[in-house]
């Protein structure tokens, strides 16, 4: 190595943001296994590199002992004296053993380690961006299919969109602009490792919070989502403001606003429901399209009984007990619905 190598190591340590000591230590290190590899010794050795000139030697070390019994580890404290007369029992002696051709060894020893590190920085710069966007919603590229799993081209890194977190139905095409949720972001030793979601409730929140500013200023705030990916989601939604209709901004004008998340999502139903602080009053809501009668609700075990027109019934279970099913998970209540006429053969 030589002056021209730690020029382009200042110049990488600011093009990368890389410290340029600690690349130039992690050389030393490897230089001491490349020392070590290429020479069969099993002598404790330093090395040591320049920084004016590059210029890479190698030491031995060598315990000053009485007796020597073995000289690749030990010297005797004659020899030690000889080379600095302040040398005494117990003291390290650095012993040059700089091999001819080691410098061509260093070189590309030294060559690996900065790529290494060049790539371990670039996947720490794409980890540290990622994990900030955790539980956000981000665009990307529909790259490639392999087992199952869909891998997003997010620009500078690629992600995956697990067949758990696939909307069922949906087709996913190379080459297809998708917006997705950003599930967990882990550090492995390939680089970051993203995982994405369609089915997760937060992409439908973050798509309202984009797409209603109401939400964005906080005026209105989702309370809870229940969400069945590809079919169908109920939200409850609150305004801070009583001038404000909370539901009314989500819907916007002439349906705009929520039109533009069912599109987003291919076609999933979007129930939006008040919330309201009486659990009577917002269970009832979450059944909607269904018009409840009567509610009563036990508070201590989170159970709520329903009563409907006997023509409301079916509409308030929904299919498969879907709408029930919805409204128990967004309101945090077991439901019981009945119609009047199972009611009054009770």
């Amino acid at each position: 190595m030589n002056g021209e190598f730690l020029q382009a190591l200042d110049q990488i340590a600011k093009e990368k943001g890389i410290s340029k000591e600690l690349l130039i230590d992690a050389i030393d290190v490897a230089l001491v296994s490349a020392f070590k590899k290429n020479f069969g010794t099993s002598q404790n050795v330093k090395v040591s590199i320049s920084r004016d000139t590059g210029e890479v030697d190698v030491y031995a070390l060598k315990t000053v002992s009485e007796e020597v019994e073995n000289d690749l580890l030990q010297i005797s404290v004659e020899e030690a004296k000889a080379i600095n007369k302040n040398f005494n029992l117990g003291d390290i002696v650095e012993k040059k053993v700089t091999p001819r051709n080691f410098g061509r060894i260093a070189a590309q020893t030294a060559k690996q380690v900065v790529v290494q590190r060049i790539r371990e920085a670039e996947r720490g710069i794409v980890f540290d961006e990622f994990i900030s966007r955790e539980s956000e919603i981000i665009t990307g590229l529909v790259q490639r299919k392999e087992k199952n799993n869909i891998y997003i081209d997010l620009g500078k890194t690629e992600a995956v969109l697990g067949p758990n977190e696939q909307t069922p139905n949906e087709v996913y095409n190379i080459g297809d602009r998708i917006k997705t949720f950003i599930v967990e972001v882990k550090k492995t030793t390939k680089g970051p490792q993203i995982v994405l979601s369609r089915t997760h409730p937060g992409l439908v929140k973050r798509l309202f919070e984009l797409e209603v500013p109401e939400i964005q200023d906080g005026i209105v705030e989702i309370k809870s989502i229940a969400r069945e990916a590809g079919s169908r989601t109920k939200i409850a939604v609150y305004s801070h403001d009583e001038n404000i209709d909370a539901v009314g901004a989500c819907v916007g004008q002439r349906g705009q606003r929520v039109q533009f998340i069912v599109d987003e999502l291919r076609g999933e139903k979007i129930d939006i429901i008040e919330w309201n602080e009486d659990p009577m009053v917002f269970v009832g809501s979450a059944l909607s399209p269904a018009k409840v009668i009567n509610v009563t609700v036990d508070k201590e075990i989170n159970s709520a009984k329903v009563v409907v027109n006997d023509s409301q019934l079916s509409l308030a279970i929904g299919k498969e007990g879907q709408n029930a099913r919805l409204a128990a998970k967004l309101t945090g209540y077991k439901i019981d619905i009945k119609s009047q006429s199972q009611l009054s053969n009770l």
